[in-house]
């Protein structure tokens, strides 16, 4: 049984004493610890060294204390696993030297056996929930099938991945056909993840918001929808979609456990948009993390209070940056255990 099940409990929308806690990409680079594991070891060998990802999983939990851990992973194993080569260059992020253009392109990627390509990622996650000894529940996670496209198609990041859209618009039954093959690895590898320990999943739908309301549905949601419809009934989902306010009122039909929300989307409206009855996750702009102290702890009381205390899960509205000082994430983790409902 978990000492602290605070998480799951606002995944079903039970009653709390105050709401759990955790931070986007908290296992990472504003830690002292993890930056001398990156100075050590390259990037996918921390992911695929099950050792050191399940280590980089519980720094946050011993140094911040928030109420649930996320697995240290990268969303980019997934294309890996699918015969796309991915590489991650320092000071640059991901390149794939090989992006897919064509349908012959398409036609070459594969649905992976996920024990013989990601059985690393399950073995971190079995080491981890030793190492977590039921402290804290434990959050398995993947990219949204689009969000995988685009770096897929365009090869790299982008501020407006323009070549992923494009490729879609211009040939979309490759583009469906290559978003279906990333949906299906990914129902794959999240119930393996589910088989192997962890509590509840998140996608994340990074780039989500490079596309219209219409384009939206028929080149993402439809296939997070499929990945939560595959998912529920083994745990927990949430969908974060950065910049897909205007998706909130379909998200919140679906069987998703709770909605993450950026900090673009006040909390009213979050509320609003969504019907009102499901667990909403977020949104503190993550930069108002270099706020001082007692700012920070005042604007997170004030955010709990917009939200309210039930359903609702506080976490940044998207990941931590860099260049946070550890002691004012911990004050961020710290504000929330303070609360004190008015």
């Amino acid at each position: 049984m978990l000492k602290n099940d605070l998480f799951l409990k606002a995944l079903k929308g039970e009653t709390v004493q105050r709401p759990p806690v955790w931070m986007m990409r908290q296992a990472g680079r504003y830690l002292p610890e993890f930056i001398a594991l990156r100075d050590k070891y390259d990037f996918f060998t921390r992911c695929q060294t099950p050792e050191l990802a399940a280590e980089i999983t519980v720094q946050p939990i011993r140094r911040i204390a928030p109420d649930a851990a996320i697995l240290f992973s990268d969303i980019l194993v997934v294309p890996q696993a699918m015969g796309i080569e991915v590489l991650m260059k320092e000071n640059f992020g991901p390149f794939l030297p090989n992006p897919i253009r064509t349908t012959a392109d398409v036609d070459r990627v594969y649905v992976p056996n996920i024990q013989e390509s990601l059985g690393y990622v399950m073995d971190a996650i079995k080491l981890t929930k030793e190492m977590l000894n039921d402290e804290v529940p434990l959050i398995g996670f993947a990219g949204s099938p689009w969000t995988i496209f685009c770096y897929a198609v365009e090869g790299k990041g982008s501020k407006s991945f323009d070549t992923a859209k494009g490729f879609c618009f211009s040939n979309p039954i490759a583009a469906h056909t290559l978003l279906q093959k990333i949906t299906d690895t990914t129902i794959l590898y999240l119930k393996e993840k589910v088989k192997s320990g962890v509590d509840a999943v998140q996608i994340f739908d990074s780039w989500g918001g490079m596309l219209s309301p219409v384009d939206y549905q028929e080149f993402s949601w439809k296939y997070i929808n499929q990945i939560v419809e595959a998912l529920a009934d083994h745990a927990p989902v949430i969908v974060f979609g950065k910049g897909c306010w205007f998706a909130l009122g379909e998200m919140g039909k679906s069987r998703a456990s709770a909605l993450g929300v950026d900090w673009t989307c006040s909390a009213r409206n979050a509320r609003y948009l969504s019907g009102g009855n499901i667990t909403l996750q977020g949104n503190f702009d993550p930069s108002r993390l270099l706020s001082p102290i007692p700012t920070i702890k005042k604007m997170v009381h004030e955010m709990i209070d917009e939200f309210g205390k039930d359903k609702y899960i506080v976490n940044l509205g998207h990941g931590i940056l860099p260049n946070i000082p550890v002691d004012h994430a911990k004050a961020f983790i710290d504000a929330v255990k303070e609360y004190q409902a008015k």
